[in-house]
């Protein structure tokens, strides 16, 4: 009997000690870790400005492109010249607007020493809330993972180049609508290629 009590006595003992020693611990890395508040993502444009409906991209070189969507809420091209747009290609560029991330912000640093002073690209956007955003974009960052962009009187910022590089690219490649050019009407039928060539008397 009093072996039982014994082996009972035992048990609490280590019970007890098992409670304290969990209740008592420090926190391991990966807890800390884990209970760590996450740093917010930023982004260079609000979801609150809404969609954009014009885009203009000016470069340092002079090129300029110019966009917006008309009374058919279709995407149409007004610089380099006024024509229809191929709107897989503008939706593919534009879509990626609101995912552009601000990786670092750089306090007091000289807009001249990232180009920003005289900025590479110009990009102003219009929105369906009627806000205009004018983005202006310098070199790229020593990686060449991102740019240095620049909006109204804040800090230096560093963004993303995967959706800027999106929207630059359509200076040089306008997203011209693609059309098939179709045969002269006056080319009668059975009319062979080589006759198409030679100039007639």
């Amino acid at each position: 009997m009093r072996r039982s009590i014994g082996i009972y006595i035992l048990l609490l003992a280590i019970l007890t000690g098992l409670y304290y020693y969990l209740n008592n611990r420090q926190p391991k890395i990966d807890d800390e870790v884990t209970s760590a508040t996450p740093v917010p993502v930023e982004y260079l444009f609000s979801f609150e400005d809404g969609l954009p409906t014009s885009i203009r991209i000016e470069s340092k070189a002079g090129e300029m492109v110019e966009m917006a969507r008309n009374a058919e809420n279709a995407w149409a091209l007004i610089l380099p010249i006024e024509a229809s747009a191929d709107q897989a290609a503008v939706e593919a560029a534009t879509g990626q607007i609101p995912t552009i991330r601000v990786l670092d912000q750089v306090p007091n640093l000289a807009k001249v020493a990232v180009g920003l002073d005289d900025p590479e690209y110009i990009i102003t956007i219009l929105f369906t809330s009627g806000v205009e955003r004018i983005v202006n974009v310098g070199v790229l960052t020593p990686t060449e993972s991102g740019y240095y962009v620049s909006h109204g009187e804040g800090d230096v910022l560093i963004v993303g180049n995967t959706g800027l590089d999106g929207l630059i690219g359509l200076l040089t490649n306008p997203p011209y609508l693609p059309t098939e050019t179709p045969l002269p009407a006056t080319i009668e039928a059975g009319t062979s290629p080589e006759q198409i060539a030679t100039p007639q008397p």
